[in-house]
């Protein structure tokens, strides 16, 4: 079976019309080779039908070929459109429409436009093919306004690709209440990832800071050598435990980096926010 356009015959008739109704919704394209609205209806038909990438089966039945199919759907005129969900039909058309009209037929009945690249991206992903599937991530990303759904595939995408930059900026900018088992298994691989092309710099103030935990300079020095390789996330809450021993460690350097890097984030970042409140309530 073609992922997106299947034509019917009487023996896959059941499978395709019934069975696959049940893993997605099935188009049912009534039609006729003599049938003039039929042959315009077709290629609108099947280009939303690559466009939303296998979010629906679009199923071609001939009307010549298999007239008791199409009597038992009670089609009367063609192209006749069934849409079938659960091996049922739930919504119908006859005549040919234009594109806006198909679009409103199939808006309710399917997921959006980005969630067929997701689902797309994810296909791509299990065959290997990370390049592409971190286009159409990305596109997912932009189109659903940040959907932490989507950042998570984008972010599985760079992480196959070893950007691990850009893996850790998506997974940083899940919401806290969004974060679920996916978001948990994605930030321990990178972080694992991220340890095994950790620079011998950083190995070497992690090893000091673990052995000495209250030595504020080997914190400072490790959150500065974080701050430099652009790991934000991991170097806020160092900065953020000298200050509440030390308010003004280095003559309020720890301060100064904090507050750059809380910069650097963006305004509006959630972990920006955070540490704005935080650093705020510490000094005021």
């Amino acid at each position: 079976m073609s992922e997106r356009i299947v034509q019917i015959t009487r023996e896959n008739a059941r499978r395709y019309l019934l069975e696959e109704s049940s893993a997605r919704p099935v188009l049912i394209d009534f039609w006729a080779s003599w049938c003039a609205p039929c042959k315009a209806l077709k290629p609108l038909l099947e280009t939303l039908a690559e466009e939303y990438a296998g979010a629906f089966l679009l199923a071609e039945v001939d009307v010549d070929a298999l007239p008791e199919l199409a009597a038992q759907f009670g089609v009367r005129s063609v192209p006749t459109v069934v849409l079938m969900r659960d091996g049922r039909p739930v919504d119908a058309f006859q005549g040919a429409v234009p594109e806006s009209a198909l679009r409103a037929f199939l808006e309710p009945h399917l997921p959006a436009p980005w969630q067929a690249h997701l689902r797309r991206a994810r296909e791509l992903l299990a065959a290997g093919a990370a390049e592409q599937a971190l286009e159409l991530a990305r596109q997912a990303v932009g189109e659903s306004g940040g959907a932490a759904e989507a950042s998570l595939v984008n972010a599985e995408a760079a992480l196959a690709l070893g950007r691990l930059a850009e893996a850790r900026e998506l997974l940083e900018g899940v919401p806290e209440g969004e974060r679920d088992g996916v978001w948990e298994a994605l930030a321990h691989r990178l972080a694992e990832r991220e340890a095994a092309a950790e620079p011998a710099e950083l190995r070497q103030l992690r090893e000091r800071v673990a052995a000495r935990p209250d030595d504020l300079e080997a914190r400072f020095e490790l959150a500065a050598a974080l701050a430099r390789a652009d790991r934000v996330r991991e170097a806020l809450p160092l900065l953020y435990g000298i200050l509440q021993v030390a308010r003004d460690f280095r003559e309020g350097e720890a301060r100064r980096l904090l507050v750059e890097l809380i910069g650097r984030l963006g305004k509006g970042h959630p972990l920006a926010v955070e540490y704005q409140k935080k650093l705020y309530n510490l000094l005021y």
